[in-house]
């Protein structure tokens, strides 16, 4: 069942109130129903009537009780508003001292750092919101135990259901709070956002290092601790998407970029060994070229979706500094944009058809794990073909379209297609640096020629994709 909250405060100050509300919001977002004041008593209710309903009715299946020193010393007292409201949950609680519907929240703590309490609920177990950082550290423990999913539970008799085995293999993600923070700092304009920012993606790189292999695996199950990495890596690509989609729209926020640009180039860190790691294979680390790999072509679809062409510009052109542990030559410490790409050798026994072979593992796991409702796979894709069309745009580069093995014949995306219109070009015409039809066309046509892109037999012979008729060639910029 969904959860449905009641939260009990008292009026402090302003700043509480909007901090209140702040937080019903947030708990909005994450799938609760809430039930608050601010929103929910109008003009002409009875607030005591109010007060009364949401304490007791049954389909409001927990009351969170916001206590700070005003409200306990209100609630100690009968007085006002509050002081209503903690007699009703006083007798529910006394008359169900087992229930756990009442969650004491601490807002406030006294100089020796104990939470202040009304005398009816100083025996319960609160969740620790004392401060904002305290707020977002301990927010997951809030949703999870509105949902009833805490993060341990005592396994029953015998084996335990494999949910229960799965959350206790994954380290802890904090960069969901990380997140929260951020996006609560970025939408109300606080100074020092930078260090929130930093905050976050640190968060992210740390969860993704904890899942670098170290040791060596078990060869014969690497597959299996592929495709389980892989799925716990793509809570880090959402976030990574949802921090550019929440930011990049931004005005006068050069920080940005510097920051994608500085993410890319922790990204290319991921995918290689850890410095400590002297005795390796290669393939021990496919989790995270894979992760890295998809998690570029999802920046690039969503800097698409939010039209920031000129920064998708800054990362086709730019170098990235090679990771150091490949870091061999003295002249050879950059890369370009083609490092990112990757493919997989042990997935295809566990995700093809039984005595098949895939054209492309990492394309059907990227495809598989598409679950993002505002940037699909078809956008994935496109974002794979505009990055094989910048690869030929450059000597020297190669990128392979993999998941334009799910195109099909005749298949044309939305960004070529449009790209027909003299408008749409020259969309276009920043990404690539190229401002004419003409010259695009005949740059691209050399440079799939050197990549001898007409001879990778897999797409002509069995996925039936035409790069130049995907790419819209012949109608760019022929429409006003």
């Amino acid at each position: 069942m969904k959860p449905k909250a009641f939260i009990s405060y008292s009026w402090t100050s302003e700043s509480h109130r909007e901090t209140v509300r702040n937080w019903a919001d947030r708990l909005i977002a994450d799938g609760v129903e809430i039930i608050l004041d601010q929103y929910d008593l109008k003009e002409g209710h009875d607030k005591y009537a109010f007060m009364e309903k949401m304490v007791v009715d049954p389909s409001v299946t927990h009351v969170l009780v916001l206590c700070d020193k005003t409200y306990a010393e209100k609630a100690d007292a009968r007085k006002a508003g509050v002081g209503t409201e903690s007699q009703i949950i006083s007798q529910e609680i006394y008359n169900k001292v087992e229930q756990s519907k009442f969650i004491p929240i601490f807002c406030e703590l006294s100089a020796v750092g104990e939470p202040y309490l009304p005398t009816f609920i100083k025996s319960r177990i609160g969740i620790n919101f004392s401060t904002p950082e305290s707020a977002n550290d301990n927010w997951e423990q809030l949703v999870r135990l509105l949902f009833g999913k805490p993060l341990y539970q005592k396994p029953a008799t015998g084996n335990p259901p494999a949910y229960i085995s799965d959350e206790k293999t994954e380290p802890s993600n904090p960069a969901l709070s990380r997140f929260g923070s951020f996006k609560q700092a970025f939408l109300q304009g606080k100074r020092g956002i930078n260090t929130y920012r930093n905050d976050f993606l640190a968060a992210c790189f740390q969860y993704a290092d904890a899942l670098r292999v170290r040791k060596q695996p078990n060869l014969e199950k690497l597959g299996d601790q592929v495709l389980e990495d892989c799925g716990k890596l793509a809570q880090i690509r959402d976030l990574i998407v949802d921090w550019i989609l929440l930011e990049v729209d931004a005005q006068d926020n050069p920080q940005f970029e510097e920051a994608l640009l500085d993410t890319l180039e922790k990204l290319l860190e991921l995918r290689s060994r850890p410095k400590e790691v002297t005795n390796w294979n290669d393939v021990w680390f496919e989790a995270h070229e894979l992760f890295v790999c998809e998690t570029f072509l999802y920046i690039i679809a969503a800097l698409l979706k939010a039209m920031a062409f000129e920064t998708i510009h800054e990362i086709f052109t730019s170098s990235y500094l090679k990771p150091e542990t490949q870091r061999y030559r003295v002249n050879d410490n950059f890369v370009r944009f083609d490092l990112f790409w990757a493919t997989s050798g042990t997935l295809n026994p566990l995700l093809a058809p039984k005595g098949q072979r895939l054209l492309s593992p990492a394309a059907e796991l990227f495809k598989r794990q598409a679950t993002r409702q505002d940037i699909k796979f078809e956008s994935i894709m496109e974002a794979d073909l505009l990055a094989l069309l910048l690869a030929a745009l450059n000597d020297g580069m190669r990128w392979y379209p993999q998941t334009l093995f799910y195109a099909g014949y005749g298949r044309m995306f939305p960004f070529f297609l449009r790209a027909s219109q003299h408008k749409h070009f020259q969309k276009l015409a920043v990404i690539t640096g190229i401002t004419t039809a003409d010259e695009l066309r005949n740059k691209a046509k050399e440079g799939l020629a050197k990549m001898r892109a007409d001879q990778w037999s897999d797409f002509s012979f069995h996925a039936n994709v035409s790069f130049w008729f995907a790419l819209n060639m012949d109608n760019l910029d022929t429409i006003k």
